[in-house]
């Protein structure tokens, strides 16, 4: 049944916990679009177009003209951060843009001025800041943050929100009883439970109140069975995690190329160095194991070595982050990859990616909070696996392998918006074509 999607009225309101580099970016970019001055490159929700149909019929809309999604000119834009740098001045430490660009939108960006962050140091060793929430326990922490969420509501004349997590990357946990079920979760919060971080506090919030929230990080976050349980209890979508840019991205290009030609892999060495915030917050080993584990899991999934041995039962994957300060946000990855092929006479493959990590991002924060908003006004609650093509690590339900090849996902996101607007999947099969020019002969 094709699901009913409410109206696309009123102003929407994306908040961002982490107002660094990726937020700055993509809200700098959104209000350079709208103004005419800069196209929306590397968004699929406003550049990208969606067969639909036979291949005959020629229909190839953009897919902002075939979904009902919100307007770039019907947003307004908030969040805390640790820091009380308006989004001008956090735009310009970040280095990303150049100077002239941000100051034709200074006073829009400069009209954007955090709110105070939940903010817990044994979690992120490697930050600080002064502009933090102050409160006894995490569930006041928590209601404060739902008071920032309809506060900002009512000061921008919203009818609808969506929170995107461009936060720095927690320090590893996993899961324990206290993630297990909503009443557990909330005792804990109550009791100031160290396995509760501040991502989610934000995320617990946000599903209070029946508000989207995606993770853009590779923390343990919305992905815990209470928060699950949270999300389809308020009829409210949650995805994540890890937004899938730079080398990863890569990866989920290459690999399903090399396994869908049957080619061996003997070993896949990758290594980066980072020199803005994210790659100082990565030089504490305890939060680079939380980027680690969302790094390494992609090549067996896409690979598949148990079902494969011969050509990925041995397969070596190392992964290295170095922070490197004077690099800043361009992130430069270099891949080795040992391949063998027929008769399994080695060969090998280098790639060298000098990369801008926000300029990747900062489009998938665009793209993810305008469909997690449509995904809300269709009634689609819970796991969002459809949008597994923007995440290092789809989070999917409970005993479910995600899928990293990003063709496949580009297929599943297409098939779900075809879906939700009536029209017919495509499988590629393309058999109905040349049947139909056997019968007419």
């Amino acid at each position: 049944m094709q699901p009913h999607i409410q109206t696309v009225e009123g102003k929407l309101g994306i908040l961002l916990p982490g107002l660094g580099a990726v937020a700055t970016t993509m809200i700098a970019g959104v209000i350079a679009v709208k103004k005419g001055i800069a196209q929306p490159i590397g968004s699929l929700t406003q550049m990208g177009s969606i067969r639909l149909g036979k291949r005959t019929e020629n229909r190839y809309p953009l897919i902002k003209d075939f979904v009902p999604l919100a307007h770039i000119n019907d947003i307004a834009f908030g969040g805390w951060d640790v820091y009380a740098d308006n989004v001008y001045e956090s735009a310009l430490n970040a280095k990303v843009l150049e100077p002239g660009l941000l100051l034709s939108i200074k006073p829009e960006l400069e009209a954007i001025v955090p709110m105070k962050a939940v903010f817990d140091k044994s979690y992120i060793k490697n930050l600080d800041g002064n502009n933090v929430k102050k409160a006894a326990t995490k569930f006041e922490l928590a209601t404060a943050v739902m008071d920032d969420i309809e506060n900002f509501r009512d000061a921008n004349n919203c009818s609808r929100i969506v929170i995107v997590w461009c936060g720095s990357t927690e320090k590893y946990i996993e899961e324990s009883a206290v993630h297990q079920t909503i009443e557990s979760f909330e005792e804990g919060l109550r009791n100031n439970d160290p396995a509760i971080s501040p991502s989610m506090i934000y995320a617990y919030a946000a599903l209070h109140l029946g508000v989207p929230f995606a993770n853009g990080a590779p923390n343990l976050t919305c992905d815990i069975p209470a928060l699950i349980q949270l999300a389809k209890e308020t009829d409210t979508p949650i995805g994540g995690k890890d937004f899938k840019t730079g080398q990863t991205l890569m990866k989920t290009i290459l690999a399903p190329g090399l396994h869908a030609r049957a080619l061996g892999i003997r070993g896949w060495f990758s290594t980066n160095i980072l020199g803005n915030r994210d790659g100082w917050v990565l030089d504490e080993p305890e939060n680079f194991k939380t980027k680690e584990v969302s790094k390494l899991s992609v090549l067996d999934d896409i690979l598949r070595p148990d079902i494969n041995p011969e050509l990925y039962g041995d397969l070596y994957h190392k992964v290295r982050i170095n922070y490197y300060p004077p690099h800043g946000d361009n992130k430069e990855s270099w891949d080795n990859i040992d391949i063998f092929g027929w008769l399994g006479y080695p060969m090998q493959i280098k790639i060298n990616f000098l990369c801008r990590d926000s300029i990747l991002a900062a489009p998938i924060v665009l793209d993810l909070a305008l469909l997690m908003d449509l995904a809300k006004r269709s009634h689609m609650s819970g796991i969002q696996e459809w949008l597994s093509f923007y995440f290092k690590s789809p989070q999917t339900a409970t005993g479910l392998r995600p899928e990293h090849d990003i063709f496949k996902q580009l297929i599943k996101l297409q098939n779900t918006l075809r879906h939700l607007m009536g029209e017919d999947l495509i499988t590629h099969l393309g058999l109905d074509y040349y049947q139909d020019l056997v019968e007419a002969l």
